[in-house]
């Protein structure tokens, strides 16, 4: 049995929604999906990686100032950071809806990221993986539901 299988098993039994992909898994927790992804660690014990969608799109234009905002909000967390990733065309054709099809620009998603190190994939290790599984999704959406709607966000 592989990491990620002994992963994506302890976390079944924890109760959550698990769902293989490729080389991964879609961990649901909630509303959230999280994708997972595990692998062997140099040093030993296994590096599990945390991708958080969050169906934000942000044109390349206005990409001064939303990675300034990134940065202020990266600031503030303690279990993930806030990523920009750049779309290719084909890759997400919400992300282009109601731009111009002769508009030759870069489309980025805006993407929630944690990386965990366990020595071991013991119980104790697992507990502590759900535990920042849950943070990780957590502090991410409420940072960005917080700094996009509350008294002090964005305004249009």
């Amino acid at each position: 049995m592989t990491e990620l299988q002994r992963i994506l098993t302890a976390l079944r039994n924890e109760g959550l929604e698990v769902e293989s992909v490729e080389d991964g898994a879609l961990v649901k927790d909630g509303e959230a999906r999280v994708a997972l992804f595990a692998e062997a660690a140099e040093e030993g014990g296994v590096l599990v990686r945390l991708h958080l969608d969050l169906d934000l799109f942000v044109d390349e234009e206005a990409l001064a100032d939303v990675l300034m905002g990134i940065n202020l909000m990266n600031q503030s967390l303690d279990y993930g950071s806030l990523i920009l990733d750049p779309l290719d065309d084909d890759d997400d054709d919400e992300a282009a809806e109601g731009q111009d099809a002769a508009e030759e620009g870069i489309t980025f998603a805006v993407l929630g990221r944690s990386v965990l190190w366990l020595p071991n994939l013991g119980e104790a290790e697992m507990g502590r993986l759900r535990d920042h599984l849950g943070r990780f999704e957590r502090e991410v959406s409420e940072t960005v539901e917080r700094t996009l709607h509350g008294e002090k966000g964005l305004r249009a």
